[in-house]
C-alpha cells in the first residue's frame, strides 16, 4: 500500500502526462482536383500541459497516408512531435449510408426467401392437385368404385377452382419478385458506387503534441483522399438586341470518398496532381535483330524504370485551411429596387502552374457520386455575332460570335448549355480559354436565317470527236433569307469536288474564281452582310469530264 501512494504521487509531479482520447472534430474545408480531393479537419483542445495524442477517427480507409499534413496554433504554445496513421478493420460497416443500403438488401433478401418459400408450397399444392385429378379420372377398381355424378361435378369443380386460385397467386408472386428484383438492383447500384470508399474499415490519425503550458490549441488534419472529382460546366445567355453573351461559369462535383462534405469552405484547383511534378524522360529508341528473351528483359527494365520516376514524382497534395468569403449584407431602409438576382462569384487564387476557385459560400457534397452544381463566376461579354451554315449538309444556320474572356478567370474546357433569348436552343462545348483570350462561342441553330439547298439539274453528254469521253454537269441553288429585324452576317459554306487522276478533270463554272475562290480542300465561302428580310441566291455549277474506260468514283 505504501509504495502504491508512492508510485502515485510521482505520477502526479511527472512534467508530462500522455492523453490518448478520440477529438470531436469537423470537417471544414475540402479542395477538389480533377482526380481527388484534399479534405481538412478541424478540432479545439484544451491541454494541460505536457505530452497528449490527439486521435483523428473513423477516417476514410482510403486516405493517402503520404499526404497527412497537421497544423495548429493556440495558446498552449504547441510542439507538434510526429503524426501517424493506423488501419482499422471491423465487423461492420463505418459508413451509414453504406450501412443502410446494406440493411435494405438483407431485407429484400428476407422477403426474397419467404417468395420462394410460398412458391414451394404453392407447387406441393399443385402436385396434390394433380395426384387428386388423376385419381378422379382413374378407371375403377374393386376397392374403388366410379364415384357418383354428384360426387364427380363436386370434386371437378373444387379442383378447378383451386388451381385456379394457384394460378393467379403465382402470377402476384411473380410480379412481387420482379419489383423487388428491380428495387434490389437500384440499390445495389448504389452500393456499388459508395463501397469503394467507404469498405469495412477505417483509419485512425494520432498526432502527438507537446505543450509547454496549458491552454487552447486548434488543429486542422489534411490529408488526400480518392473518389473526389470536379468537371467546368457553362450556360451560355445570348441576348441578339443588345448583341452580348452572359457566360456563367460552374463547376460539377462529385465524391464518394466514404464521408459527406457538409456545409465546407469549397475550393476547386486547376492543378493536375496525377500528372506528376516532372516532365517524362525519352528512354533509347533502339533496334535490333528480334530476340524475344532480350525484349522481355528490355520490357521489365523499363517497367522497373518507370515505377522509380512515379515514385520520384509522386506529388504532396496541398493542404490548409481554407476562409469562406463574406458574404455582402444589404442594409435596410426605403423602397427596395427589383433586381435580376446575381450568381454568386468566387475568388480566385493564381499560383505559378495552376489557378484555385474559393467558392463564395459554403457548400454540402454527398458521398453518394450525386454532382453538385456550385457557382464560380459569371461575365458578361461583348459578341460579335455571324452565322455560319453548310446548305448541302444541314439547311440550318448556326449561330457563332467572337468574344475576348476580359475575365480573370482561366475557363477550362466543358460542356455548355446555350440560351438564346431565354430559350434554351442547344448543347455546346467550350474549349480552353486563357483570360484575355479571344474565342469563338458555338450558340446553336437559329431558324431566323432562312436556308434552302436544292440541286438544279444533273446532266450528262458524251464528248469527243468519236464520244470517247462524257461530261457531267452539276449545278446548285442555295437561298439565304434573313428574315431577322436586324441586319445579320452570314457565312456560307459549299464544295465543288477534286480531282486525284489526270484522266478525270473538275472545271468550276460558278461562282467566279474573281469572286471566290475555292481552297485547296475545295471550299467554296461567301461572306454575305444581310439586311432585314433580304434574300439572296449563290449558284453552284461545275463540269466533271472523263474518258468511257474510267469508273469514276464519288460521283452524287
Amino acid at each position: 500500500m505504501k509504495i502504491y501512494h508512492l508510485l502515485s504521487a510521482a505520477l502526479a509531479f511527472l512534467p508530462f502526462a500522455l492523453r490518448a482520447a478520440p477529438l470531436n472534430s469537423t470537417l471544414s474545408a475540402v479542395t477538389v482536383y480533377t482526380d481527388r480531393a484534399v479534405v481538412t479537419r478541424s478540432a479545439s483542445v484544451d491541454l494541460t500541459g505536457g505530452t497528449a495524442e490527439l486521435v483523428f477517427a473513423n477516417l476514410p480507409e482510403a486516405l493517402n497516408e503520404r499526404s497527412l499534413q497537421v497544423s495548429g496554433k493556440g495558446t498552449a504554445q504547441a510542439l507538434i512531435l510526429d503524426v501517424s496513421a493506423k488501419q482499422t478493420y471491423v465487423d461492420f460497416t463505418p459508413n451509414a449510408r453504406v450501412k443502410e443500403l446494406e440493411d435494405q438488401l438483407k431485407g429484400f433478401a428476407k422477403q426474397v426467401r419467404g417468395l420462394d418459400d410460398r412458391s414451394g408450397i404453392l407447387q406441393a399444392q399443385g402436385s396434390m392437385l394433380d395426384r387428386m385429378e388423376a385419381a378422379l379420372f382413374a378407371p375403377p377398381t374393386k376397392d374403388v368404385p366410379r364415384p357418383e355424378l354428384n360426387q364427380f361435378t363436386s370434386s371437378l369443380t373444387y379442383l378447378t377452382e383451386q388451381k385456379s386460385k394457384l394460378v393467379a397467386e403465382r402470377a402476384t408472386l411473380d410480379e412481387q419478385r420482379t419489383d423487388l428484383q428491380t428495387k434490389m438492383t437500384t440499390v445495389q447500384n448504389q452500393l456499388n458506387e459508395l463501397r469503394g470508399a467507404g469498405g469495412r474499415g477505417y483509419k485512425s490519425v494520432t498526432v502527438r503534441v507537446s505543450a509547454a503550458q496549458a491552454g487552447n490549441l486548434e488543429v486542422a488534419l489534411s490529408y488526400a483522399v480518392p473518389g473526389a472529382s470536379w468537371s467546368p460546366s457553362y450556360d451560355a445567355r445570348v441576348f441578339s438586341s443588345e448583341r452580348a453573351v452572359a457566360l456563367g461559369y460552374f463547376g460539377i462535383v462529385r465524391q464518394s470518398t466514404g464521408e459527406d462534405w457538409k456545409d465546407v469552405a469549397l475550393t476547386l484547383s486547376t492543378a493536375r496532381p496525377g500528372l506528376g511534378g516532372a516532365a517524362p524522360v525519352l528512354s533509347v529508341w533502339n533496334i535490333d535483330v528480334f530476340n524475344p528473351v532480350l525484349l522481355r528483359q528490355q520490357a521489365e527494365n523499363d517497367r522497373r524504370r518507370e515505377m522509380t520516376m512515379k515514385s520520384a514524382n509522386a506529388p504532396a497534395a496541398a493542404g490548409g485551411m481554407v476562409n469562406m468569403q463574406s458574404l455582402t449584407n444589404y442594409a435596410d431602409g426605403g423602397a427596395m429596387e427589383v433586381k435580376d438576382a446575381e450568381m454568386a462569384t468566387a475568388t480566385i487564387e493564381a499560383g505559378a502552374t495552376s489557378a484555385s476557385f474559393k467558392i463564395a459560400t459554403s457548400a454540402s457534397v454527398p458521398s453518394d457520386n450525386s454532382p453538385q452544381k456550385v457557382p464560380i463566376t459569371s461575365v458578361k461579354l461583348t459578341a460579335q455575332p455571324e452565322y455560319l451554315t453548310v446548305p448541302k449538309r444541314l439547311a440550318t444556320a448556326f449561330l457563332t460570335t467572337k468574344v475576348v474572356n476580359t475575365s480573370e478567370f482561366p475557363l477550362l474546357a466543358g460542356a455548355m448549355n446555350v440560351f438564346l433569348d431565354g430559350t434554351f436552343v442547344a448543347t455546346s462545348g467550350l474549349r480552353t480559354v486563357m483570360s484575355g483570350e479571344k474565342f469563338d462561342l458555338a450558340l446553336g441553330a437559329d431558324e431566323g436565317i432562312s436556308v434552302k439547298h436544292k440541286r438544279v439539274q444533273k446532266f450528262t453528254e458524251d464528248t469527243g470527236l468519236t464520244n470517247s469521253g462524257k461530261r457531267i454537269t452539276y449545278e446548285y441553288l442555295i437561298t439565304i433569307q434573313n428574315n431577322k429585324k436586324t441586319a445579320e452576317r452570314v457565312i456560307v459554306a459549299d464544295q465543288v469536288p477534286l480531282s486525284r487522276n489526270e484522266k478525270i478533270t473538275v472545271k468550276l463554272l460558278s461562282p467566279d474564281a474573281k469572286d471566290v475562290k475555292p481552297t485547296d480542300e475545295g471550299t467554296l465561302k461567301w461572306t454575305l452582310d444581310l439586311k432585314p428580310g433580304e434574300k439572296r441566291e449563290l449558284t453552284v455549277k461545275f463540269t466533271i469530264d472523263y474518258a468511257n474506260d474510267v469508273n469514276v468514283t464519288g460521283l452524287e
